[in-house]
């Protein structure tokens, strides 16, 4: 079938993943910018509260994720039904993303109550614990709401209105700075509420998110022809099936990657505050650069469950190869910046007047070295699942995953950074084990 099809050129390949990955790269990175801009503030209010809502933003992230593979698993899809021309399937996949991942949120909701006790087993910080359950008692209700909003742009981005998903997370990025601002410090006449105020602004963003998207993917004139509220309560239970299938294991491989960094946070933890407070940027700076590789895979997924859908193998592979190389160059790019300024870039998180600041400048420039080192790995493992989720493969990755990060990369960075005594340095050798 495939060779009856135009050959398509490279450069339109080019030019077609970054018209849809330049912008879902963006609204990634905005998306980070939304944590990044509560650790700045939270940096600026103090350590120990900095502390607390990295080790409780982290704990939220590893449950979003787990949930989020029903939402990624929509992406594919609805694009491979686009690519049959199936306008119904389109409408019962993300329908039965969004049932699935209310579900979801809605059972693990009361872990967040609990979240004291459960970091208090885990070894960390009792005056930390307690303010990082403040914040996950609040941020927890945002849950459902940020797993919708994912479906949503799922949704929108396999239909190709990456743009609007770009624009309406710097929306959101705006509004949690400014929520931030009045909440954290107790500005413009609002109370002082610090790690609890940042948890307020992370909810008003995802709510605010859901409003505008399901707006805009309900009643845009020209989506109207989807229906994709009409009659949401009904069920179909073999797309409700397939979402489940590829979602659980997408879900999974985000745990396992998610896991990962969690245990280090809490490895961290043992270490000491300051150890965890640059632990925590370091991780933010290489979560920035790893959002582009992001957007760069789910554009593949895209465009290589559309190929699948039309049935265009030579397209797929050319599709394939493409957003390999332009990974390629933002990892060679990534790995240039980390090691070349690691101090300017962990002294943007931190007021340096602070005396701590200065012990977590240099503890956070070193991580930030080690980081660069997974930079080509990284960037090439996460490309290489969106072209798997493109052709509806998620369990090859899931086993892939956890042998390299639980039965890997949790193993070394413990045995690094405790028995062999390199601390902080060898939980991050560890890390770069497990990605690599």
């Amino acid at each position: 079938m495939s060779s009856a099809l135009p050959l398509i050129p490279r450069r339109i390949h080019a030019r077609e993943t970054l018209a849809l990955g330049l912008p879902l790269a963006g609204s990634h990175l905005a998306q980070m910018a939304l944590h990044v801009t509560d650790v700045v503030m939270m940096g600026r209010y103090g350590v120990l509260p900095l502390a607390a809502v990295v080790l409780g933003a982290s704990s939220f992230f590893v449950v979003y994720v787990l949930g989020s593979g029903f939402a990624k698993a929509v992406m594919p899809m609805v694009a491979a039904a686009l690519g049959r021309g199936d306008e119904a399937q389109v409408r019962r996949d993300t329908r039965m993303g969004l049932w699935l991942s209310i579900l979801f949120g809605l059972l693990v909701m009361p872990v967040f109550w609990w979240s004291g006790a459960i970091l208090l087993a885990l070894g960390q910080d009792p005056e930390v614990s307690a303010i990082a359950q403040g914040y996950l008692r609040i941020v927890g209700f945002g849950l459902v709401p940020a797993l919708c909003v994912t479906v949503l742009q799922s949704y929108l981005s396999a239909l190709g209105r990456t743009q609007v998903v770009l624009w309406v997370t710097i929306l959101a990025v705006l509004l949690n700075i400014a929520v931030n601002y009045a909440l954290i410090f107790g500005n413009w006449g609002f109370p002082e509420l610090g790690a609890r105020g940042a948890a307020i602004a992370t909810i008003s963003t995802q709510v605010m998110s859901l409003i505008v998207l399901g707006l805009y993917a309900g009643f845009l004139p020209s989506l109207r022809r989807y229906h994709l509220f009409q009659r949401f309560w009904r069920p179909d239970w073999q797309a409700m099936g397939q979402v489940w299938r590829l979602g659980v294991p997408i879900g999974l491989t985000g745990l396992a990657e998610g896991g990962l960094f969690q245990a280090s946070a809490l490895m961290m933890g043992w270490i000491g505050t300051v150890e965890l407070a640059a632990h925590g940027i370091a991780l933010e700076v290489a979560a920035l650069t790893f959002m582009l590789h992001v957007g760069l895979s789910s554009a593949a997924t895209i465009r290589i469950a559309r190929f699948d859908g039309q049935g265009d193998r030579v397209a797929l592979r050319q599709a394939a190869k493409m957003a390999i190389l332009i990974s390629l160059g933002v990892a060679l790019a990534s790995v240039t910046l980390f090691v070349s300024l690691p101090e300017p870039i962990v002294s943007l998180f931190l007021d340096l007047e602070k005396p701590e600041s200065a012990a977590i400048v240099a503890y956070g420039s070193v991580l930030l070295m080690l980081a660069a080192l997974f930079q080509l790995a990284d960037g090439m493992q996460v490309i290489a699942l969106g072209l798997l989720r493109g052709v509806q493969d998620t369990r090859v990755p899931m086993v892939l995953a956890t042998v390299s990060y639980w039965l890997i990369g949790i193993p070394c960075s413990y045995v690094l950074a405790f028995p062999l005594g390199y601390g902080g340095v060898g939980l991050w050798l560890g890390l770069v084990v497990g990605l690599v």
